[in-house]
C-alpha cells in the first residue's frame, strides 16, 4: 500500500487522527480536512487514490461533495463514505451518490483498514482491465456496457448507475451463465468477504435490477438461482 494517496474528511478530529495514524502505519500518505468546503476544493485540485468522506460535515455535507466527485472528468476515484447514521436510506443515498462503500460509526479501525485496502486492491485491479482492454464494449439483446466511459445504454437510453452497481453488472457480464454467491460476489466486486455484509451484494441487486429490468420482480438479465446465488443471462428473452 506504500505510494498511495488519500483524503479524508472528517469533522471529529478524534477520529480523523486515528484513522490517519492506522493507515500511515501501512504506508498511505493521508491529507486531512474537517470542513466540506475546503476538503472539496483540494479534491478539485488534486489526484487521490481513494476519498474517505464523512456524510455530516460543516458547511457542504458528504452527499453533495460525492455527486460533485462522479460529475468530474478525471479518472475514477473510489470513495468510502463514513456516517453515524445507521438506517438502511442513509446507506442508500450514499451508494446511489456514488459512493463505493460505506462504514457505519462507530466503527473498528481494523475493519476500515481491510476496507481501505479492498478499495485500493480493487481500483489497482480494474485499472489494469482498463487499460488492457481500453475500448472494449460488452453487447448483447439491447445492452451496450462501455468500459472506457463507465456508462451502460440499454434500447438507446442511458442507465445511471452507481460504480459499485457498474461494476457488478461488468463483473457479471462478463461470466454469463456462471452462478455465484454472495460471498464470492462480495470478494470480486468489492474485493472483500466478510460474513455478515451479504445484505451489500442483495441491496445493490436489487437497486441494479430497478433499472436494468423492464420488470425487476420477473428479472430477465439477473436469475435468482434459489438456494445458490445469481446468474447472469446474456441471451435474454
Amino acid at each position: 500500500m506504500k505510494n498511495k494517496k488519500i483524503i479524508l474528511l472528517e469533522d471529529n478530529k478524534d477520529i480523523s487522527s486515528l484513522v490517519k495514524l492506522h493507515l500511515n502505519d501501512i504506508g498511505i500518505e493521508v491529507d486531512v480536512f474537517y470542513d466540506g468546503v475546503e476538503g472539496w476544493k483540494t479534491i478539485e485540485c488534486n489526484q487521490y487514490d481513494l476519498i474517505i468522506l464523512d456524510i455530516m460535515l460543516p458547511r457542504l455535507d458528504g452527499l453533495e461533495i460525492c455527486k460533485r466527485i462522479r460529475k468530474q472528468n478525471k479518472s475514477y476515484t473510489p470513495i468510502l463514505m463514513l456516517t453515524s447514521r445507521s438506517s438502511e436510506m442513509d446507506r442508500v443515498l450514499g451508494l446511489e451518490s456514488g459512493a463505493d462503500d460505506y462504514l457505519t460509526k462507530p466503527f473498528s479501525l481494523m475493519e476500515m483498514v481491510a476496507r481501505v485496502k479492498a478499495l485500493l486492491r480493487r481500483h489497482d485491479a480494474m485499472q489494469e482491465v482498463s487499460t488492457s482492454n481500453n475500448k472494449e464494449k460488452i453487447n448483447f439483446n439491447g445492452l451496450s456496457i462501455n468500459m472506457q466511459t463507465r456508462e451502460v445504454i440499454k434500447n438507446e437510453q442511458l442507465l445511471e448507475l452507481t460504480a459499485k452497481e457498474f461494476d457488478l453488472l461488468v463483473y457479471f457480464a462478463r461470466h454469463p451463465g456462471q452462478v455465484f454467491d454472495r460471498m464470492q460476489l462480495l470478494d470480486k466486486v468489492w474485493g472483500y468477504g466478510h460474513e455478515g455484509y451479504e445484505h451489500t451484494v442483495n441491496s445493490h441487486i436489487n437497486r441494479l435490477r430497478s433499472k436494468l429490468e423492464t420488470e425487476p420482480h420477473t428479472p430477465r438479465y439477473i436469475k435468482t438461482v434459489w438456494g445458490v446465488g445469481y446468474q447472469f443471462i446474456a441471451t435474454a428473452a
